[in-house]
This record gives C-alpha cells, sequence and structure tokens, in this order.
C-alpha cells in the first residue's frame, strides 16, 4: 500500500531539519498577522510528545518555535502590562502611566503569577531551549510593538480544562456524598472544566482561560514545563509507559500595534491592534483496548480519545465533499470540543499543518495503515487564507528616525556642557540677541556734580528700547508671515493627503477586487488540476480497459478463426453427406415408384376383372338366375385395401417437437388473463374459465412478476365469416436483466359454425355408376383428413405451424 504526502522524514530526521520545513511558516505568518495551527497525530507510542517537546540537548518544535518568537521581536517588545487582553478574547492597548501602576501592583504582591525571568533555569528543561542557531524571522515590520501571551489547556474526556490555573488552598478537599460524609474511594474534587465561546468575529475561545505575558524563551517554556507539563494526564498503558490520556494544546498569542507619528509611543487605535495566534497541538494517540487491555477510567478515556479522533476525520470527510462536489453539508464541529475549539481554522481562518507520527512496528500496521489514509485524505481539503491587515496608513521607519532624533539630542546636550560634557555652552539666541544692542556706558557716579553719566545711560537705554520695539515688530510681522505660510502649507498638506486617501482608496479597491480574483483563479486552477489528475486517472483506467479489449478481441478473433475452419470442414463434410443422401433417397423414390406403378397396374386389372365379371352378372337374363347372389361390394372391399393418405417424409432440417412438461391445475399456478380492450364477447356454451387468474389489457410487469403462466385471447374473421377466437397460452420466466419474458407453448382454438354452411368434399362431376361408389366414400374421407397441421412449441417469436398436404 502507497500513500503520497508533501514531504517524508526518516527515522535519523533531527529536530532543526522538521522545525525548518514545518513550524518555521508558521511562526513567519504568525508575526506578520496570521493564525496557525500545527498538530501532531498518530498511534499511541508513535513519538507525538517527542516530537512536540524534545528531549535534553535537541529540543522539539516547542521551544524552537519561542525561540524564533523571540529572537525576532526581541528589541521590538513593549513594556510589560501595556497590552492588556480581555475576557472576550480581545486586546486592549494602555498608556504608560496605566502600565506603570499595574506594573507597581503586581510586584508588590506576595507571590507573583508568572515566573521570574532572571533566575536559574531547571536542569530538567534546560538543554531543551539552548537552541544553538539563532532563527529570526526576515521580514519583521520595526515600526510596530509587540507581547506575547501564553495559555496552556488540555481537552480530557471531551471538558477542557486549563493547566495554567492557580490551585486554590481548598483543592485538595475531598468529596462529599448525601450523608454529609466524605467519600472512601480517595477522589478528590475535580478542576472547574471551562467553556468555548465565540467573540465578535466569530473566533473561538476558551472562556476564563489563563494567559500569562512573557517576556523570553526561558520565561515561557518555564511556564509550559512547571505549571502545565506536570499537571497534564498521563498513565502507563501495555503500550506506552508514558501515555497521554488526553489533547494538550499549547496557544501563542502575539500582539502587535504600530507606534504613532513619532516614533515614541504606542498608537491609541483599537482598529489598529492586530492579535494573531499559533495554536500547537499535541493529540491522544488512537488505540485499540483489545491491545491496551484498559478497564475503569482508562478504559472511559480511550474511548473519548478514540470519539474525539473520529469526529475530526468525519469533519475533515464532510469538508472534502463539499468541496469535491459543490455540496453544502453541515460540518458537526460541535460533536466534539476538540473540533469546536478549531472550527474557525478548518473554515480558512489560517494555515493549518499536520505532522503524522508512524510507528514501525508490525503490531501498529492496521492502525498506520488507518492513520496514514486519513492524513492522506486530508491533504485534498482547501481552506481560503486570511486576508491581510489593513494599512495604518503612517510613514515607515519611525522608531529610527526617533532613535536618531534622541541621539542628536543628547550629542547637542554632551557638547553644550550638559549633564555628560564638559565643553563650553554656546551662546544661545538671546543672548546673541542682546549683543547686537548698543553697549551700555559706565554707570558709576564719582561726583556728585556728575551731569554726563546719567545722560549718557538715558541715550543708551533710549536707543536699546527704540533696538527693541523694531525688533519686535520685525517679530510680528515675522511671526504673521510664518504662520499664513504654516497655513497654506497646512491646508496644502490637508489636500494632498485627502488627495492620497482617495487614491489610497481606489488602489485598495482595486488591489481587493484583483485578490478576490486571484483567489477565485486560484481555485479555479485548483480545481481544474484536480479535474484534470481525475481526467488523467480516467484515461490511465480506459486505457487499460482498451489494452484488455485488444487482448480480449485477439484472443475471439483466433477463436472466430479456428471456428470458422471447424464450420468449412463441417460444411464440406455435410455437402458430402447431402450428396450421399440425396443420391440414397432418389434411389429410394425411384423403387418406390415402380413398386407402386406395379400396385397400381394389379389394382386395374383386378378393377377390370371385377367390372368384367359384373358385366356378365347384369347382362345375363333374370331367369336364369336361380338364387340372389351375394353383395360383392362387401367382398370386393375387404378383398380391396383401402388406400390411406400418403404423409411426406420428414424434412431432415426441421427439429422434433420438444415435448413440455404441464403441471396440473391442483399446482397452485397463477395466470395472467390478457385480454385486449378490442375483445368481443361470444355466445358460445363453451367458455375458458381461469382460477386465480389476473386479467390484464396490457402487459404489465408487476402482473407477470406474481404468475408463472400466460393467457392472450385473440380474436380474428375465419373464411366462413364467422369470428375465431385463439387462446395461446405461454410459460412466464425471469430474465438475467431482472425482468419478464414469455415463452409461448400451446394454442386453443375456439369456433362457432352453422351446421346448414357446412362445407363438404362431394364426388366427381361423371362418376364411374358401377365402380366408383365405394371409393367415394373413403375419397371423401381422405380429403378431409388430407391436410395435417403439426404445431412446434419452443419458437421465441410465438408457436409455430406446418402444413402437410397430399398432392392432388
Amino acid at each position: 500500500t502507497q500513500y503520497s504526502f508533501k514531504e517524508v522524514f526518516g527515522t535519523l530526521v533531527l529536530q532543526k531539519e522538521l522545525f525548518d520545513v514545518v513550524a518555521k511558516p508558521l511562526v513567519e505568518d504568525l508575526i506578520r498577522g496570521k493564525n496557525g495551527l500545527l498538530f501532531t497525530y498518530g498511534v499511541t507510542g508513535s513519538g507525538k510528545t517527542h516530537t512536540m517537546t524534545g528531549s535534553p540537548g535537541d529540543g522539539g518544535l516547542l521551544p524552537r518555535c519561542l525561540a524564533m518568537i523571540f529572537n525576532s521581536i526581541g528589541p521590538y517588545q513593549a513594556k510589560r502590562f501595556v497590552f492588556k487582553l480581555d475576557d472576550k478574547n480581545g486586546v486592549e492597548v494602555q498608556s504608560d502611566v496605566d502600565a506603570l501602576l499595574e506594573r507597581q501592583r503586581r510586584e508588590a504582591l506576595p507571590v507573583p503569577k508568572t515566573p521570574a525571568g532572571k533566575r536559574q533555569l531547571d536542569p530538567e528543561f534546560a538543554d531543551m531551549i539552548q537552541v544553538q542557531d539563532q532563527c529570526r524571522a526576515e521580514e519583521v515590520d520595526e515600526d510596530n510593538v509587540y507581547a506575547v501571551f501564553v495559555s496552556y489547556i488540555e481537552i480530557y474526556n471531551n471538558y477542557i480544562y486549563d493547566l495554567l490555573e492557580e490551585t486554590p488552598g481548598d483543592s485538595i478537599k475531598p468529596k462529599w456524598n448525601n450523608c454529609n460524609t466524605p467519600v472512601r474511594n480517595g477522589d478528590f474534587l475535580p478542576p472547574q472544566s471551562k467553556i468555548l465561546r465565540e467573540d465578535q468575529n466569530h473566533n473561538m475561545y476558551v472562556t476564563g482561560c489563563t494567559e500569562v505575558e512573557v517576556k523570553s524563551t526561558e520565561e515561557a517554556f518555564e511556564v509550559f514545563w512547571r505549571a502545565g507539563q506536570k499537571k497534564r494526564r498521563i498513565a502507563n498503558t501495555q503500550l506506552n509507559r508514558e501515555s497521554s490520556r488526553s489533547h494538550s494544546v499549547f496557544i501563542i498569542k502575539l500582539a502587535q500595534a504600530p507606534l504613532d507619528a513619532d516614533g515614541d509611543n504606542v498608537l491609541q487605535e483599537k482598529e489598529q491592534i492586530s492579535l494573531s495566534q499559533l495554536s500547537l497541538v499535541d493529540l491522544a494517540g488512537s488505540e485499540r483496548t483489545n491491545r491496551t487491555k484498559a478497564e475503569g477510567s482508562r478504559l472511559r478515556e480511550a474511548g473519548n480519545i478514540n470519539q474525539s479522533l473520529m469526529t475530526l476525520r468525519t469533519c475533515i470527510e464532510v469538508l472534502r465533499e463539499n468541496q469535491l462536489y459543490g455540496t453544502n453539508k453541515m460540518v458537526p464541529y460541535r460533536d466534539s470540543k476538540l473540533t469546536h475549539l478549531f472550527k474557525n481554522y478548518f473554515d480558512g481562518e489560517g494555515k493549518v499543518r499536520m505532522i503524522v507520527c508512524v510507528n514501525p512496528k508490525a503490531e501498529d500496521y492496521e492502525e498506520s495503515l488507518q492513520v496514514m489514509r486519513f492524513a492522506e485524505m486530508t491533504q485534498e481539503v482547501e481552506v481560503a487564507r486570511p486576508v491581510d491587515k489593513p494599512l495604518c496608513g503612517l510613514t515607515p521607519g519611525r522608531r529610527f528616525r526617533n532613535l536618531a532624533f534622541r541621539e542628536e539630542l543628547s550629542r547637542k546636550l554632551e557638547m553644550r556642557g550638559g549633564p555628560v560634557g564638559v565643553e563650553p555652552e554656546e551662546p544661545s539666541a538671546a543672548e546673541l540677541l542682546f549683543q547686537n544692542f548698543p553697549p551700555l556706558p559706565s554707570c558709576e557716579l564719582l561726583d556728585i556734580n556728575d551731569d554726563q553719566t546719567l545722560p549718557k545711560l538715558i541715550q543708551a537705554l533710549e536707543q536699546r528700547h527704540k533696538s527693541r520695539q523694531m525688533l519686535a515688530e520685525e517679530f510680528t510681522k515675522n511671526v504673521l508671515a510664518f504662520k499664513t505660510m504654516l497655513q497654506e502649507f497646512d491646508s496644502s498638506v490637508i489636500s494632498r493627503e485627502n488627495y492620497i486617501q482617495g487614491k489610497l482608496a481606489e488602489k485598495e479597491k482595486t488591489i481587493t477586487g484583483q485578490r478576490t480574483e486571484l483567489e477565485r483563479l486560484e481555485k479555479k486552477i485548483k480545481t481544474l488540476e484536480y479535474k484534470i489528475e481525475i481526467l488523467e486517472k480516467t484515461a490511465s483506467i480506459y486505457e487499460e480497459d482498451k489494452r484488455n479489449l485488444q487482448q480480449e478481441l485477439e484472443s475471439q478473433s483466433q477463436r472466430l478463426q479456428r471456428q470458422a475452419s471447424d464450420k468449412r470442414r463441417l460444411e464440406a463434410r455435410l455437402q458430402g453427406m447431402v450428396a450421399e443422401t440425396s443420391s440414397k433417397w432418389e434411389k429410394e423414390c425411384e423403387r418406390r415408384v415402380a413398386a407402386k406403378q406395379l400396385e397400381m397396374q394389379n389394382k386395374l386389372w383386378v378393377k377390370d376383372e371385377k367390372l368384367k365379371q359384373l358385366k356378365a352378372i347384369v347382362t345375363e337374363p333374370r331367369a336364369e338366375r336361380p338364387e340372389r347372389p351375394e353383395r360383392p361390394s362387401r367382398e370386393r372391399d375387404r378383398e380391396k385395401p383401402v388406400p390411406r393418405s400418403v404423409s411426406p417424409s420428414p424434412l431432415p432440417s426441421t427439429p422434433a417437437a420438444r415435448l413440455r412438461h404441464r403441471r396440473s391445475r391442483s399446482a397452485g399456478e397463477r395466470w395472467v388473463d390478457h385480454k385486449p380492450p378490442s375483445h368481443i364477447p361470444t355466445e358460445t356454451l363453451l367458455q375458458p374459465h381461469i382460477p386465480k387468474a389476473i386479467p390484464v389489457v396490457a402487459p404489465d410487469e408487476k402482473a407477470l412478476a406474481k404468475c408463472d403462466r400466460y393467457l392472450l385471447t385473440h380474436q380474428e374473421l375465419a373464411s366462413d365469416g364467422e369470428i375465431q377466437t385463439k387462446l395461446i397460452k405461454g410459460d412466464v420466466f425471469q430474465t438475467r436483466g431482472g425482468g419478464q419474458a414469455v415463452q409461448f407453448t400451446d394454442i386453443e382454438t375456439l369456433r362457432q359454425e352453422s351446421p346448414t354452411g357446412r362445407k363438404r368434399r362431394s364426388s366427381p362431376p361423371n362418376p364411374d355408376p358401377a365402380g366408383d361408389t365405394p371409393d367415394s366414400e373413403w375419397t371423401d374421407v381422405e380429403t378431409r383428413c388430407s391436410v395435417a397441421v403439426e404445431m412446434r412449441a419452443g419458437s421465441a417469436m410465438g408457436p409455430g405451424y406446418q402444413h402437410h398436404a397430399q398432392p392432388k
């Protein structure tokens, strides 16, 4: 058995090679704002958890995805609590002040909810996240800020549980029965299951699920390992020492928002916030209870696992049927929490990747075939891709311009003797303005009679006042001119912005139309490719049938040639036999004709002798006859043999009539009495009476199926003008095609005649008065019985007739 997949990995493949092919495109789409789903599928013990988590020294897909995310967005992460998730699967942006207050409030708590990022890592998983290669996404928007949130849930017995939920203080409180006493089986109250809901964008989410904001790969994996992986339900079975008893889902949400026009703060517009998520699912393996020997709770867990996987398979099959045949069947997502949670992915809200894990053990052969058959079928299901997010309309490169401005500002401050530099400060604009004023004279009064210092000072101050007024007027004029220029520039900018916005709207409409057309063409191309593939398969089947038919035709032609040669040999032999038989019969006919001529001559001689004797008796006188002689006719009748009508010899080519076994009427047979609408009832004493008959006026397939005999009543005019009724009988049998057929076997004729209108054959017009009287009697009987009717049954067209008459 062969199955086709997009990529096949061997047993010695590295985790890095698997990540580069399967998971890396999903992480790149996550950073671009698109959703993704990656799940491992296979039988129990086939390595699904190892593929997802990895081993010490060789991390799996999950730690490598986290490492790639933080390597790509590390320098552009927002401060903690700037992004805040709400309870309706949405995200909000807080101001810096609110985020600072939130951080202070969380730091004031006695026990932090998130693990510290700076403490030493647990050696149990430290080797898993120390990835040597620094994998990064190529296209990262540097004008956005990012925040990562993780959550971890499991689907156990078709219930959803939060693995990151804080355990309450009384979580070990046992159950209490109706008698207000604790139960004795040691079971405790299970954690509260969560409910699935649908947000305003028709996306499914888990209500009340714990979502932790993380800032590094180590912190995220520590949340996964310590808070979630330790709580996951596993058990020891006969097929796997650590068998997963639930489906685990690790969800990575990436919130991103653009910076404002200054490139300093996050843009406070909710429409520009993008929230994408990547779901990493470790499905529980399908298993057969006759192999695991599961009992009790393990049997119930296996039943729920198999049921959820069967629902997943049913949903994929319905999606494939709707896609192939254009139907609109309802997909049963709600039959399982697993399919209900990821309904949006199968409806086209993200990219889906599946890793099929196969165990090469011979004991898992049948289960592995089922898994690969389902995985191959899922490749034929196509889902629509999500549209790209709208543009924010801001100039790119805002972050770097802000950084360059700050660097330049700090450099200027250092050059002016700011907090870091030691160089002398440059003169400010006010100092330069005061340097242009006239210098003040010396204001020192040494003599009380000095009358020159004060007038000089007054004159200098007046000059400075005039200069100041002139500068103020010039400054006012410049301010007004600058305001006018700013207003003109603002109006031109607004007009250009409106023009650009209109152009952008037109371009967006054009792009949207082109994308829609492109998607339509892509779907059409895929449909045509699928049709071409079907036609190619059909053509190959037809070619194979053609070859088989040609071989069969050659064999048939050879057989026909052999039959033709055999037929020619048989015809030659039959011609020889016919020639021999013809000569034999010619001789026999000549012998019989000669014997007949001799016999007739003897009869004529006897008749002549008798006539002579009769003439002598008649001419003899009555007186000479003493007594009355006996009547010679009887003696002549006794002596002369009565000639009989000679029947012709049977023809060699006419087959003998096939005798049929007639069942008695007591055998329980049923008849179909077919009387056409033109049937005329006759007043004869003898009428056909058929018990258990079904009367019909036309052949009916249902009536024929219920009966085994058939009777057709046919009426026609005889030669004397009377109505002649024929009852044509036949047997009903079933054909190979499932229909009914009638084979006619017998005919009965009912005819009514007038006694005065019966025609008899009279003697010849000039009979012999003496000798032909006795001959006329047997001649009349012979004439009336010289025509014989021979009926042959078994003809496909109905009863056949063959007339034999003696030539006159």
